[in-house]
């Protein structure tokens, strides 16, 4: 990333992540570590998380404070927030990443079902969020980053539940946002399209998939990972300090 953009003030500021161990979460991972930032985060998955950590530091960069956890379990979650901020300060940037998008019919969903789905992929923003909120409150400043899709914006079928949480991750952005304002907290959504993370390319990726998504997309190149990386690091940083309740779509123009 030695030609993509520098941000002086994500040095040294403590950055939360959710779901870090792979895919997106990954990439935000050593992108805020490769500008100087101390870097938390948690996932279910430990053998990658700690090969992911193990490879930043043997590079020369701060190591990442890693805590399994399993964002559907709150009290987990909000303890693994508390270990980061007592190893590098209260946390400056969250970034609620983790989530599930298993594909799901409606007809086979149980309310057990779909509130395992809520839990993953909504729930934990809000106690994350929480967690986070007075370490921001004392500091004046904070960037909060919901990780939302635009599945919803598009109706995308078959996974009715992941997408109606990713919907509510805006509408919870905004209510965030105009709560937290006053304490020069900033909250917004990121929208990834589809994303060319070893999961979707394994599972999903055939040549037809292929061929409609860049027939959809105005911008013929597939999306990476660390195409979500750089806005988020923009929006963690204070060059977008006036910034806030606002949603960004990343998905190459096919929405």
């Amino acid at each position: 990333m030695s030609d993509m953009a520098l941000y002086p003030s994500l040095r040294q500021r403590t950055v939360f992540i959710s779901g870090g161990g792979s895919g997106i979460g990954a990439s935000l991972v050593e992108h805020f570590a490769r500008q100087g930032a101390r870097v938390g985060f948690v996932d279910i998955a430990a053998e990658p998380s700690h090969a992911l950590c193990d490879r930043l530091a043997a590079e020369g960069l701060q190591r990442p404070h890693f805590e399994p956890c399993d964002v559907s379990d709150i009290a987990a979650l909000q303890a693994a927030i508390a270990a980061v901020a007592a190893a590098f300060g209260d946390v400056d940037v969250l970034i609620n990443n983790a989530a599930n998008d298993e594909r799901h019919a409606l007809g086979a969903l149980t309310p057990e079902r779909w509130q395992q789905l809520m839990d993953v992929n909504l729930r934990h923003h809000a106690f994350a969020a929480q967690a986070v909120i007075d370490g921001m409150r004392r500091k004046g400043r904070g960037s909060i980053i919901n990780m939302s899709s635009v599945t919803w914006l598009k109706g995308t079928p078959g996974l009715p539940a992941y997408v109606a949480a990713k919907a509510a991750i805006v509408g919870l952005t905004k209510a965030l946002a105009r709560e937290f304002g006053s304490d020069g907290v900033r909250v917004n959504a990121l929208l990834p399209g589809w994303i060319m993370t070893e999961r979707q390319v394994t599972r999903w990726l055939t040549p037809e998939a292929e061929a409609r998504l860049m027939q959809n997309q105005c911008l013929k190149e597939k999306l990476y990972p660390e195409d979500i990386a750089r806005m988020a690091l923009f929006l963690a940083a204070d060059d977008s300090r006036l910034i806030s309740a606002q949603s960004f779509i990343v998905d190459g123009g096919a929405t």
